[in-house]
């Protein structure tokens, strides 16, 4: 799973072809323990996340919501991703 983004001990990674299990454009974040698929408007789909990283991972995706469907786009597509700024 290629990672996409990094920050505050978060990790965002993008599937190819991942469009199964959760037909609504996503990507997945990992903090400690927890793992989540998270949709490109913020909504948690499945998974859990402590409420101040999925606030973060929120704001991050709202900044970047172009990005996120652009690469979203491309791996559906098997096709490679730029890598996108962190939240700072």
């Amino acid at each position: 799973m290629p990672e996409i983004c990094r920050f505050y001990n978060i990790v965002i990674k993008m599937l190819y072809s991942d469009n199964s299990q959760h037909y609504k454009p996503h990507f997945h974040a990992f903090f400690a323990e927890f793992e989540a698929s998270i949709g490109i408007d913020g909504e948690l789909l499945a998974g859990s996340m402590p409420v101040r990283q999925l606030k973060l991972i929120q704001a991050w995706a709202l900044l970047h919501e172009d990005e996120l469907y652009k690469a979203w786009n491309n791996a559906v597509k098997n096709e490679q991703f730029e890598k996108i700024e962190p939240l700072r």
